[in-house]
C-alpha cells in the first residue's frame, strides 16, 4: 500500500515548523513534504528528520517572490536564470536531504494574456523544464509538475491533467513526472479514476485532501478509499502526500487513517 507522507506546511501547524518533524514522527508517519525548506539551512533539516527517522519526500522549488504573490517560475519569459539558479538552489538541498524529487511550479498568467502570451509561456516551461531535469538527473532526482486549481490558484498556468501530459511529452525527459493531486484534479478535472489509470505512468507522486474545502480526505465527494485502493492495484509503490488543512487539532483529525484498514508504517 503507498505510504503516506505528512505536509508539515499543513499538518501538525499546532507546532513551530521545526518541531512538526518530532510531531510527524509521533503521529507515526514516516515520510515528510512541505512548500519549501529555503528558510533554514540544510544542516537544520537533515538533523530534524533524523532525529525523527523520517524521510524527506517533495519539496518546491523557489517559487519567485512569495509574498508578493508569485507562484513559481518554470513558465515565465524573461526570468529563465532566475529560474536556472532556482534549480541549482533546490538540488543543492535535495542532495543533502536525500530527496529524491521536486516540484517546479509553473507560475502565473497575467489576466490580460493572449495567445501569443500563452505560447510564450509554454515554450518557455518547456525549456526550463528540459534544463531542470537535466540537472536533477545527475543526482538521480525527478522533477515533477503539478496541475492546480485556479480557484485556489488564479491565473496558474498549469490547471488541467491534459496540459501536464503535454507538457511531459514535449519536455521528453525521462526523470520528469507529473504530480497528480486529486483535490486539484477534482476540482478542475473530475473522473479521477480514469485519469489516474490513464496517467499511471506518468504519476511521479500523489496528493489527496478531501474536496471542496481542503480538509481531512474522509470529509467531502472524494471516495478516497477507493481511489487508493485502486492505486494500490494498479502497483504504486511511491508515497501519498497528507496536503490538507486540519478542521481542528491535527491528531484529532488523522482517524481517517484507519479507515484505510491498513498499517501505513
Amino acid at each position: 500500500m503507498p505510504r503516506l507522507a505528512a505536509n508539515l506546511s499543513m499538518l501538525f501547524n499546532e507546532h513551530d515548523f521545526l518541531d512538526r518533524f518530532a510531531a510527524a514522527s509521533e503521529a507515526g508517519f514516516k515520510g515528510v513534504e512541505y512548500l519549501f525548506p529555503y528558510a533554514y539551512a540544510p544542516k537544520i533539516l537533515r538533523e530534524k528528520l533524523d532525529d525523527a527517522g523520517l524521510e524527506q519526500v517533495l519539496f518546491n522549488l523557489p517559487p519567485g517572490d512569495w509574498e508578493v504573490g508569485e507562484r513559481g517560475l518554470a513558465s515565465l519569459p524573461g526570468r529563465e536564470a532566475e529560474f536556472r539558479d532556482s534549480v541549482i538552489e533546490a538540488l543543492r538541498y535535495a542532495e543533502a536531504l536525500n530527496c529524491p524529487q521536486l516540484h517546479a511550479m509553473a507560475g502565473l498568467l497575467s489576466e490580460s494574456a493572449n495567445s501569443e502570451a500563452y505560447k510564450a509561456h509554454q515554450e518557455t516551461y518547456v525549456k526550463n523544464l528540459r534544463f531542470a531535469a537535466a540537472e536533477a538527473a545527475k543526482i538521480d532526482c525527478k522533477v515533477l509538475i503539478e496541475p492546480i486549481n485556479i480557484r485556489d490558484m488564479p491565473n496558474y498556468f498549469l490547471s488541467h491533467q491534459a496540459h501536464a501530459m503535454e507538457v511531459l511529452t514535449a519536455v521528453g525527459a525521462d526523470n520528469l513526472y507529473l504530480q497528480f493531486d486529486l483535490y486539484h484534479c477534482q476540482i478542475m478535472d473530475g473522473d479521477l479514476t480514469h485519469h489516474m489509470e490513464r496517467q499511471f505512468s506518468s504519476i511521479g507522486h500523489v496528493q489527496i485532501a478531501g474536496v471542496p474545502k481542503r480538509n481531512e480526505p474522509d470529509v467531502g465527494e472524494v471516495n478516497f478509499i477507493s481511489l487508493l485502493k485502486r492505486l494500490k492495484e494498479l502497483g504504486y509503490q511511491g508515497w501519498v502526500g497528507c496536503e490538507y488543512r486540519p478542521v481542528g487539532e491535527t491528531i484529532k483529525g488523522l482517524g481517517w487513517i484507519n479507515k484505510l484498514n491498513i498499517d501505513f508504517n
